[in-house]
């Protein structure tokens, strides 16, 4: 008899998503090393999806260890049901106490693989799974890069990365990249014999899991036309990364900085969509077998992925825009220019080079985590001398305009800044939470910490930004969101820190102010 419970209250960062009943979404969270957090991450991915009233269905596919059971207090099979049909693999769904959320578990206990995966059944073992009645599908495919795990990353509408701070793990997450660039390019050539052998031909002369950079170098010395089709292959793939366990200011940097690299070293789009912070909770949840949303929802590591799953809701919502044409391959095949090099346009001045340069030192540095197993020391020697030099020509104004005229003789369109362009995730997850915060903000509107923080948010702005301008400490700022009155001062610097905050977010700072504490007051009465 499984336990039921209502879901917790989302609050007031609760969202309303229309336009979403009845449409099948396929999330798979994988492409990394064990121990990472990807179950952490697909477990409450699921049970937000579930609390939005959604139905929702998880699917434990870790071929290693299939435990995801037991963080619900359910009892699994210890062998698959049979997926001939797509009823016969619903009869397999086990509900859990969280209301519009069921499991279907993996073989956790089985003495044979399962036939789904093996060779020849897992196209039609995922078109099944697809036809499940579910809002959302959540699939923790587990680590390494084996051929049923790319193909399900691959397949799905949002496939997430799950990365530590680590060496080992970047290193993972590079080699999944990796892998599942080589698994794609093959299966679009697959009627093509000759040309699928000469791709073959090239990865063995590599020796390696390549890049898409040295597939698409090393065939367009002998076929330009396949090397073009390999690179618009790598430039259309699309994953989301998120960096667990984060602790200091370069893990919070690590998924932008890995975004970058990517798309610069790879070709590919790794979109950053959060990170989640070490957090003590997250283990307490899992000795009491239970997911961290439904545990700890006001926890920190609870509140990054709930930020997380929001961005997930504001990509499924929008519409998929045309993809745009793949770049030529003449700057693949050649030295980047100055200006995308520290990531910048041709008009900016002399501190936005500067800060750029900085920037980029701090990726490129000799055993930073961002670029572990991306370059060798060749490589990166190479890349730092660039950055130097890029630096070095860009500053000098008799240099630059030399530059400039032998590089760009024809006058035309200035390129925007590749760091002020924000993230698709982010991106998405502003324009929504606009959407809702012009209908709940008036004139009448009672400004409460939670509403503060989907301001900032909505404007992409973080904690550390307002600090830094404002001189606010973190913590307080952390403690007027959370409404944690405990944390401030007296009600004098209350008033002033509410001031300057809405200032900077661009509200009215009386009625913010007014409000605000108000509220305060009547907290500390009752």
């Amino acid at each position: 008899m499984i336990e039921s419970f209502p879901p917790p209250s989302l609050g007031p960062d609760a969202i309303e998503v229309e336009g979403l009943r009845g449409t099948r979404r396929m999330l798979a969270v994988g492409g990394g090393r064990g121990g990472a957090g990807k179950s952490l991450v697909a477990q409450n991915l699921a049970v937000y999806f579930a609390q939005l009233g959604k139905n929702v269905i998880l699917v434990d596919l870790d071929p290693t260890g299939a435990n995801l059971h037991a963080q619900f207090g359910v009892t699994a099979h210890a062998n698959p049901p049979s997926d001939e049909t797509t009823e016969e693999l619903a009869k397999g769904l086990i509900p859990t106490f969280v209301p519009g959320l069921s499991i279907l578990p993996g073989p956790h206990d089985a003495i044979e693989p399962p036939l789904q995966l093996r060779a020849g059944r897992k196209s039609r073992w995922l078109s099944r799974l697809k036809s499940l009645p579910a809002d959302y599908l959540v699939v923790d495919v587990g680590p390494g890069h084996a051929h049923l795990a790319v193909d399900v990353m691959l397949a799905a509408d949002i496939a997430i990365c799950v990365t530590v701070p680590e060496p080992p793990a970047i290193e993972a997450t590079y080699r999944f990249l990796r892998a599942a660039y080589r698994r794609k390019l093959r299966r679009s050539l697959v009627r093509d014999r000759f040309r699928l052998s000469l791709v073959d031909r090239v990865m063995k002369e590599i020796g390696r899991l390549p890049s898409p950079l040295d597939v698409v170098r090393l065939l367009a010395k002998t076929d330009r036309t396949l090397a073009e089709l390999a690179w618009v292959e790598a430039t259309r793939m699309h994953l989301h990364l998120v960096v667990n366990q984060t602790r200091v200011r370069t893990d919070l940097e690590l998924a932008g900085a890995m975004s970058g690299l990517a798309k610069r070293h790879y070709g590919m789009t790794l979109d950053e969509l959060g990170w989640v912070e070490h957090d003590d909770t997250v283990w307490l949840t899992v000795r009491r077998r239970r997911p961290l949303l439904v545990e700890s929802p006001t926890s920190k590591s609870a509140r990054n992925i709930e930020r997380i799953a929001r961005r997930v809701v504001a990509l499924t919502a929008v519409k998929t825009e045309p993809k745009e044409p793949a770049p030529p391959l003449p700057p693949v095949l050649t030295a980047p220019d100055h200006y995308t090099v520290l990531g910048i346009g041709r008009s900016s001045n002399d501190e936005e080079v500067r800060r750029a340069f900085k920037r980029q030192r701090e990726i490129y540095a000799t055993g930073g985590l961002p670029t572990s197993s991306l370059l060798d020391d060749e490589e990166l020697a190479i890349a730092q001398a660039r950055i130097d030099e890029a630096h070095d020509s860009l500053l000098d104004p008799v240099r630059r305009r030399a530059y400039d005229l032998s590089m760009f003789p024809e006058p035309d369109a200035d390129r925007p800044d590749a760091q002020s362009v924000p993230r698709p995730a982010l991106a998405a997850e502003q324009l929504m939470l606009q959407s809702e915060l012009a209908r709940e903000i008036g004139p009448d509107t009672e400004f409460t910490g939670p509403l503060l923080r989907k301001v900032r948010e909505s404007q992409g702005i973080e904690i550390a930004e307002i600090s830094s301008r404002t001189k606010i400490s973190k913590a307080h700022l952390l403690a007027l969101e959370d409404e944690t009155y405990d944390h401030l001062p007296a009600i004098v610097y209350v008033r002033g820190f509410v001031t300057e905050l809405a200032k900077y977010l661009r509200l009215d700072p009386a009625q913010v102010q007014r409000t605000y504490l108000r509220r305060m007051r009547e907290k500390h009465v009752s």
